[in-house]
């Protein structure tokens, strides 16, 4: 008897648990269970606690079919560990403005947006949207939403506006002290990126930038400036945002600065497609290294921090069942993502890579770069498949050439897309890409820890549009609603999530698309900067006081 009822219990709080959670959220009130709990003597009569059980399991059900109306089905916010984050994100450029305000040098992206050709709108990041005067508010606004985290970068021109060659800008120091303390005031930790696609121009004019092994020098210090400076606050770091697109973009392409490409690969003054990506992915690969190694060796100890890196992360579904293009997907992977992850876990380039490209990649000899980072950082928003062009004849199309792989990548599959299109022609919805692509890095990597550092969608502005079709943004929260329950998928079944960002916080300066593009959860008058709450805002909001209510009533029964 005494085992049956040491079971009820255990089931009992279970269902409490789930019950007060619920009623926590106001989603519904039961006056009758109070009047249970005193009346029913539950250890003296055991089926008192069978009774109880019973209805406390009844009114959750009923609960339940009230968060299946707002949430879904899979009721996604149970289901998360403890102490995960839930924020939004941001980059210096984008978001910062004051782009020669108080001693900050110019970065590369100050240059580039401002000849004629290179943003689709002709804007710029000057201004953005005046984060760096208006953080305060900023703040509000992610308290008002109740995230945990907050991911921005720290702009390196701002700190060192001539890297080592110059001397430290403490105003740009005492901004970032600022932005930390106001996060940590309100509860929401500061996830640091230490550069987002940027890098003081004067390292670009002295010696090439992440074509020359000097950068890694100048990271390293400028990594030590922030680390002594800021670690005593920041317990996550990110070394670079999404190394893979800047020596995609940058070196192969040229639609990103420094803009360097072959006449066969975009419109560029000068460039070596089929060399320089492979050189700049190498010094930001050693760069993140170094870093890592002085962190660890350094300032982790006491600062008792992480450090990882974030990777741009796109599911590669190979386009039929053909070893082939099973092949191919996995090359694809390769070629996008292991290309740096590889390396930084286990010291060498991926095996498809070396067979295809051979001396054209540089040799690493430095064994420290093993196990190099604490967790890795995923920013995913899309999916496409892939035919094999290593064995089969393709027509002309993204990503056959040797550079970079061998394949097609195609968003149809006999003109049906893999999900579904939306205003930005990059992104299709197919929340399954989030769960396969999370597992496929549990697998390779050990399971080691991650955190979705860029999850968004984005929507384009239209000549005339009003503002209401930008508030009313039910596809945004629908697009979060179906990936967070696809990641919920991929924990369930072992994966070490730790984190989920969402891009972004405002509406802001989208790189090449200048303001055309816009994934805030807040719409941003770009003429007046006003600040205003998208219906995916009050969803996000909701999700997440209902997880943290539901944590809360955990702690205290636990």
């Amino acid at each position: 008897m005494v085992s049956c009822v040491a079971s009820y219990l255990y089931f009992l709080k279970q269902t409490c648990c789930f019950y007060f959670s619920i009623k926590t959220s106001n989603l519904f009130e039961n006056p009758t269970l109070p009047f249970f709990i005193h009346h029913f003597s539950l250890m003296e009569n055991p089926f008192n606690l069978f009774l109880l059980t019973v209805f406390i399991s009844t009114t959750a059900a009923a609960a339940s079919d009230q968060i299946t109306n707002i949430f879904g089905a899979n009721h996604s916010f149970f289901l998360f560990p403890r102490n995960f984050l839930f924020g939004t994100a941001s980059s210096s450029y984008q978001f910062e403005g004051a782009y020669l305000a108080d001693g900050k040098g110019l970065s590369n992206w100050d240059i580039f947006s401002h000849e004629p050709g290179n943003i689709v709108d002709g804007s710029n990041g000057d201004v953005a949207v005046d984060h760096y005067h208006r953080y305060h508010k900023d703040v509000e606004l992610m308290e008002y939403i109740g995230i945990n985290t907050f991911r921005f970068s720290i702009s390196w021109a701002r700190i060192l506006p001539k890297g080592r060659f110059g001397n430290v800008n403490i105003a740009g120091i005492k901004h970032y002290d600022k932005l930390i303390n106001a996060l940590i005031e309100k509860g929401i930790q500061p996830f640091v990126s230490l550069t987002h696609y940027d890098i003081p121009q004067e390292l670009e004019d002295r010696y090439g930038g992440w074509l020359s092994p000097q950068i890694r020098e100048d990271f390293a210090y400028y990594a030590s400036i922030c680390f002594k400076h800021y670690g005593d606050r920041v317990k996550y770091w990110v070394t670079l945002n999404e190394p893979n697109v800047v020596a995609i973009r940058g070196y192969r392409s040229g639609i990103y600065p420094p803009a360097r490409c072959s006449a066969t690969f975009g419109n560029c003054s000068s460039g070596d497609s089929e060399r320089e990506p492979f050189i700049a992915a190498h010094n930001m690969i050693l760069a993140h290294a170094a870093a890592v190694n002085l962190y660890r060796a350094k300032y982790q100890g006491e600062q008792k921090g992480s450090i990882g890196i974030a990777m741009n992360t796109v599911w590669y579904e190979p386009i039929s069942n053909s070893s082939q293009d099973k092949q191919a997907a996995q090359r694809a992977q390769s070629f996008y993502m292991n290309w740096f992850l590889d390396p930084i876990m286990f010291g060498k380039y991926p095996e498809e890579m070396e067979n295809i490209l051979g001396s054209l990649l540089p040799e690493f000899s430095d064994d420290r770069l093993q196990n190099g980072l604490d967790f890795i950082g995923i920013n995913h928003y899309t999916s496409f498949y892939v035919k094999d062009c290593l064995y089969s004849t393709c027509v002309q199309g993204p990503c056959i050439s040797k550079t970079e792989g061998y394949y097609l990548r195609t968003a149809t599959k006999n003109n049906i897309p893999i999900g579904e299109p939306t205003e930005v022609d990059w992104i299709y919805v197919y929340p399954q890409g989030m769960e396969k692509m999370v597992t496929y890095l549990k697998n390779r990597y050990n399971n080691t820890p991650m955190f979705i550092t860029e999850n968004g969608f984005g929507e384009m502005h239209q000549a005339g549009s009003s503002i209401n079709s930008f508030l009313n943004d039910d596809k945004r929260a629908e697009y979060m609603k179906c990936y967070l329950d696809s990641l919920v998928s991929a924990i369930r079944k072992g994966a070490d999530v730790r984190g989920y960002i969402v891009w972004s916080l405002l509406d802001n300066f989208e790189w090449s698309s200048g303001y055309t593009t816009r994934f805030g959860l807040y719409h941003v008058d770009y003429t007046t900067l006003k600040r205003t709450p998208k219906s995916s805002a009050q969803w996000y909001k909701q999700f997440i006081l209902n997880f943290t209510s539901f944590e809360a009533v955990n702690r205290s029964t636990s």
